[in-house]
């Protein structure tokens, strides 16, 4: 037939008439909506502009520029960290579209999948996904895989359609699946939400989970604000009420006074912190490889307590591998997982080469020359990148383990019979120097059959019927281990091809399955270690889900998807905590499996690979899809893409986000305790003044709005970069914990109300101890403010780890801010800047003065945390 395809103009109105069904990747912010967003989100904004128009209403020039430039840093940090924050999530999330080899106009052509519209004729090679579900035109020598639906690495021959009327599942192509050899000619029939593909989509909804982390942070600032407006002006009207005269320029000072105090003790550094945390930490685990897709979820990601896992490409690596090689009566092992050359051959207890092993060597050859599959280095040392069946790849992968490659070998190949399904063998006749030697490979019952002698090291000798009993019983003992077996035989001296695979040799079996990750068995024993338990979901048979478990250390009880369809609800929540392993299952179960758990409480982590797992992905807690073997649909609706596909990272991904949450209550903790401190001193300083003989205000509008600017945010900022504690993963999860919890707030206001006293009492020496002028006094509490801060920064890196036991470099970031704030400070105080600022130089006895408020507030903690950590009074992570 003629295989022009559709035009281009027809092309188009078919993709209007569709529409693009795939989910496109959200358009980025651009500068001026940040900018925007920054000003009309920001109510400090609003305030000090008030501020500005005040002072230059009055006269004071200097302080209303000095308040613009105030403004335009608050603006500029908050543009810098979420523009910072939105190009980072962006760039994680970005996905690269496949591109489809299109027949238009009569002429190959290059188009992006998602513009594929009904009609379209495609060509699909050996190792591509299909992009559509399609009907097979012509095809050649065609294999599919489409574990990406069913959950099973099973190969299925593919066949052109005889006649419209009469299609069968052997003529189509589902979306999702991938081409395992040969190539085709296929008519897109469905695209996007339309196709089988989709059809399991749309049990996924679309609506955004319900997460608190955002909800949390922006109460907590609610109500911070409300208490922060609420002492400011009760601040302010005290001031009024102790003043001996009220000129318009002292009600001016209170008013911008009120405004500054409002501003510093008004949290609005928490969201910025926090989206500057969580981008952070986003980053920090797509070095680990764990794509973050939605940031909110990682107080949930470290609270989890169950790990569904599916099995294939998941739990293991999707690659069929080798592992026992049976020849001359002798069972070998073989090493390494995946395709790689890396391995090794172990008879007995005994490292051995194949190459001195001359029937081992033999039947490696003999698997290399029956094999259609190619296999190409990927640049990286040892690793292969397979083209062809999985099972004839791992052949390859494990002759390559012996260093025979089909490259090396020179021979012609003359003659050959493929598979197929009544078969059940391949045959090909190579011609090798002089020789013409016959290789077969196939179901080892079939080439029993065919085979009259059996090759040992003694020669070849005849094969009696209770020899070939005992092979196949020893072939049933590999399948039981959960093994997919192939015999492997030969034979020389060839007439015709009628009698190709007659009268064979028997070489050996091998035995292969799809291996567990190397890092598996470690995980799980991780996520035992932290409270979580792992249970594995799969489309395979019991026997190969238990030979997997067995192999990871997976222990508990199994059942399959048509026990699990006997029960009710109440039923299954009654078992499920008892069992680890489901096999058989469908995606509808997966979705009882997720929503069974999530009734008793337990926090699901759900990963999988295929469309089959995304509506579970999308049920659970934190959905975890694969970046390699993963579709657009499944990694859309989960939360979390792991780039390498290892189980392993799913550990990684949870200490991670474990360690974020923490980080994010230390800097709320931080923050909330300097506003506190700012207010009270204010506060109580006005209330001692007409006792002690103080002037007030304690600290000056523009002073206020320094520490907030400098000493406030940069610190916090800072501590939601601290790297993770090594016993992060030793603990339970701990379910619904809240940001601030009762014992957090006691360490709040014990830590606010030590500040505020210390500030107080060095004001009272300098002032009125050491008699120095109001302007040293205010200076030095400033800078003893400053210090105070930058000590309760690194107070608060660690809330059962001491100050002095830990270095200073411990979080590096905070280190460096803490230089950044002293510069800020040294430069208001020894550079003209002191007048805009109304500081004055200070000596060394007023420094250590204001050094020792920091000194002390350091030994009370580390002294309350020594004693906490025998006594156990209080536990800040619940």
């Amino acid at each position: 037939m003629e295989k022009r395809g559709l035009s281009a103009s027809e092309a188009r109105k078919r993709l209007q008439q569709y529409g693009l069904n795939e989910i496109r990747e959200v358009s980025r912010t651009t500068i001026v909506k940040i900018l925007l967003r920054q000003i009309r989100n920001n109510f400090i904004v609003y305030l000090l502009l008030g501020a500005v128009f005040i002072s230059f209403f009055v006269g004071k020039d200097i302080t209303a520029y000095t308040i613009l430039f105030v403004i335009v840093m608050v603006i500029g940090v908050g543009f810098i960290q979420e523009y910072k924050a939105d190009k980072a999530i962006k760039a994680l999330k970005k996905m690269i579209f496949p591109v489809s080899i299109v027949i238009r106009d009569g002429k190959e052509r290059d188009v992006p999948s998602l513009e594929l519209v009904p009609g379209d004729i495609i060509i699909l090679r050996s190792g591509e996904k299909v992009p559509a579900d399609c009907l097979v035109l012509e095809e050649k020598d065609l294999v599919v895989n489409e574990s990406i639906l069913t959950g099973e690495a099973k190969e299925i021959r593919k066949e052109a359609m005889q006649s419209r009327k009469k299609t069968t599942e052997q003529n189509v192509l589902y979306m999702g699946s991938f081409i395992a050899d040969g190539k085709c000619v296929a008519e897109v029939q469905h695209t996007g939400m339309n196709t089988r593909f989709g059809n399991i989509a749309k049990m996924i909804s679309t609506a955004e989970k319900e997460l608190p982390l955002q909800k949390k942070v922006n109460a907590v600032a609610k109500y911070m604000a409300i208490v922060a407006l609420a002492v400011s002006i009760l601040t302010g009207l005290l001031m009024v009420l102790q003043a001996d005269s009220l000129t318009p320029a002292f009600l001016v000072s209170v008013l911008i006074l009120i405004i500054a105090l409002s501003v510093s003790a008004f949290p609005e550094g928490l969201p910025v912190v926090l989206i500057t945390a969580l981008a952070f930490g986003a980053r920090r685990m797509a070095k680990q490889n764990a794509i973050v897709n939605r940031m909110s979820i990682i107080q949930t990601l470290g609270e989890t307590t169950v790990i569904c896992s599916d099995k294939t490409g998941t739990i293991t690596k999707g690659e069929m591998t080798v592992r026992n090689v049976v020849v001359g009566g002798e069972n070998i092992s073989v090493s390494g997982i995946g395709y790689t050359s890396n391995g090794d051959f172990t008879l007995g207890n005994r490292l051995m080469k194949a190459s001195a092993h001359p029937l081992l060597s033999q039947l490696l050859k003999a698997v290399v020359l029956c094999n259609d599959a190619r296999i190409e280095r990927t640049g990286e040392n040892h690793f292969f990148r397979g083209i062809g069946t999985p099972t004839e790849v791992a052949l390859l992968i494990l002759a390559a383990k012996a260093g025979i490659f089909k490259d090396d070998l020179k021979f012609t190949r003359l003659e050959e019979i493929p598979f197929s399904s009544e078969r059940k063998m391949m045959s090909v006749l190579c011609s090798l120097g002089k020789k013409r030697i016959v290789f077969v490979k196939g179901a080892p019952e079939m080439v029993l059959e065919k085979c009259s002698s059996v090759q040992k090291l003694s020669g070849v000798v005849p094969l009696s019927a209770r020899e070939k009993q005992q092979l196949l019983a020893q072939n049933q003992q590999m399948t039981s281990r959960a093994l997919r077996t192939l015999a492997i035989a030969t034979k020389e001296r060839v007439s015709s091809q009628k009698d190709l695979d007659e009268e064979l040799v028997f070489l050996g079996f091998v035995g292969m399955e799809d291996p567990p990750r190397e890092a598996v068995k470690d995980a799980i024993a991780q996520c035992r270690a932290a409270g979580i338990s792992v249970k594995m979901i799969t489309g395979d048979n019991k026997e190969t889900a238990l030979a997997i478990a067995s192999e990871i250390n997976l222990h508990g009880k199994v059942m399959e998807g048509k026990e699990l369809e006997r029960l009710t609800e109440s039923q299954l929540r009654k078992v499920i905590s008892n069992i680890s392993i489901f096999a058989r299952v469908q995606p509808e179960h997966k979705l009882r499996i997720v929503k069974a758990l999530k009734s008793l409480g337990e926090i699901v982590t759900m990963t999988g690979d295929g469309v089959n797992d995304a509506p579970a992905l999308k049920e659970a807690h934190i959905g975890v899809a694969m970046g390699k073997a993963g579709t657009d649909v499944s990694r859309e609706a989960a939360d979390l893409i792991l780039k390498d596909d290892n189980f392993n990272t799913i550990v990684s991904a949870i200490k991670e986000g474990r360690t974020i949450y923490r980080n994010i209550r230390k800097f709320v903790t931080y923050q909330l305790s300097c506003n506190l401190t700012e207010l009270a001193i204010l506060f109580f300083g006005v209330l001692l003044a007409s006792v002690l003989g103080w002037q007030i205000p304690l600290l000056l509008a523009l002073q206020i709005l320094f520490i907030n600017l400098v000493t406030d945010n940069l610190p916090a900022i800072t501590l939601g970069l601290n790297p993770p504690s090594t016993d992060v993963m030793n603990e339970t999860p701990r379910k619904g914990t809240e940001l601030l919890s009762r014992n957090v707030f006691l360490l709040l206001f014990f830590t606010s109300g030590i500040s505020a006293a210390l500030i107080l009492a060095v004001f009272y020496i300098s002032f009125n101890i050491f008699g120095n002028e109001i302007d040293v006094a205010r200076t030095t509490a400033l800078v003893s403010l400053i210090l105070l801060q930058i000590a309760s920064a690194f107070n608060f890196r660690s809330f059962r780890k001491c100050f002095f036991s830990r270095s200073l470099f411990t979080n590096k970031y905070l280190f460096f801010a803490s230089l950044i704030s002293l510069a800020a400070t040294f430069l208001i105080l020894y550079t003209p800047l002191n007048q805009i600022f109304e500081t004055v130089p200070l000596l060394v006895v007023d420094w250590i003065l204001a050094g020792s408020a920091g000194l002390i507030l350091i030994i009370v903690f580390d002294v309350l945390k020594m004693i906490n950590n025998r006594m156990r009074f209080f536990d800040f992570w619940k």
